[in-house]
């Protein structure tokens, strides 16, 4: 016959396993795949402490050309949120991912499955669509973090979408998007102010990748240093570009800190103009290690480059 004291002992411990589970559940971190620093950042940001973020390339990473490494793979195994931009700038990658995980939850249509792209106006949608034009995407450019004006629908629907995964966190969401857009708002009118100087500068970029950048400080692109979407320029095609300088009278030139920077460096060498790296992502280097720090930098090198082009 057991004794009351064991009895009381067996008690103490279920009833300890259940609240810790429970306390667990309750306390349990939602599981996010972001598969570029921005988005990675942005989940951060809207879920603190009750996020676990997870973000599969660096900002020196060319996101269109990723392996799809077991790692990864075991990565969105585990997933119960994956973040991309869409607009298939993952395509030759995600979709891998997506099938070798079998995890249901994030496949496309499901809500563990967020892209970016789809609550923000695309640019650059092409007409026609063949091989011979590059890299050219069909829904529109994705590279739709430039302009920080973006971010806050794309923080509104993504609140959303954790609020449905996570509703137990429900109001903390709520709370932390509320302070985003409070300090966003602030940031952009700070931005404003601040880049006013840059409107009507004339720029030559690297790769096609600043469209919304463009639009959102009122730069005007004269011309693109590749000669299709990421097609690395031959000395003899930046030769002719040179030629079309004389009468385009570029001012700066803007390249990514992920891409090389080769093709830039030789244009400004031959035409005097400055090039710029700007960071186009969080974590480019040890100035950007937030989402404000990529559109404050981004602003700043582009005026210094601005002052020493004239």
């Amino acid at each position: 016959m057991t004794s009351f004291p064991v009895i009381k002992c067996a008690l103490k411990w279920v009833l300890v396993t259940t609240l810790g589970v429970s306390v667990g559940n309750v306390q349990a971190e939602l599981n996010i795949f972001a598969t570029v620093p921005e988005w990675g950042a942005l989940a951060q940001v809207l879920g603190s402490d009750k996020v676990k973020v997870f973000v599969a390339t660096t900002a020196t990473q060319d996101p269109h050309r990723i392996q799809a490494r077991p790692s990864l793979i075991a990565r969105a195994r585990n997933a119960q949120l994956v973040i991309a931009t869409g607009a298939e700038l993952e395509v030759g990658w995600l979709p891998i991912l997506q099938r070798e995980s079998g995890n249901p939850a994030i496949q496309v249509g499901q809500p563990g499955f967020f892209e970016a792209a789809n609550v923000v106006q695309l640019t650059d949608i092409p007409q026609s669509l063949d091989r011979s034009m590059g890299d050219v995407h069909a829904q529109g450019n994705p590279h739709i973090q430039t302009d920080p004006r973006n971010l806050i629908p794309i923080a509104q629907a993504l609140t959303k979408r954790m609020e449905a995964l996570d509703p137990d966190n429900q109001e903390h969401y709520a709370q932390q998007l509320n302070k985003f857009l409070v300090e966003w708002q602030t940031n952009l009118q700070n931005w404003t102010r601040e880049a006013k100087p840059l409107q009507g500068a004339r720029v030559w970029v690297q790769h096609d990748g600043f469209p919304y950048l463009l639009n959102w400080l009122e730069l005007k692109r004269v011309g693109t240093l590749e000669p299709r979407p990421g097609v690395e320029p031959s000395v003899a095609y930046l030769s002719e570009v040179l030629v079309k300088q004389k009468q385009l009278a570029g001012q700066i030139i803007l390249t990514a800190a992920y891409q090389n920077d080769s093709p830039s460096k030789w244009f400004s060498e031959k035409t005097g103009l400055p090039f710029v790296v700007l960071p186009f992502t969080v974590g480019a280097d040890a100035e950007t290690k937030t989402l404000a720090a990529v559109y404050t930098v981004t602003i700043s090198r582009l005026l210094k480059s601005l002052q020493l082009g004239q």
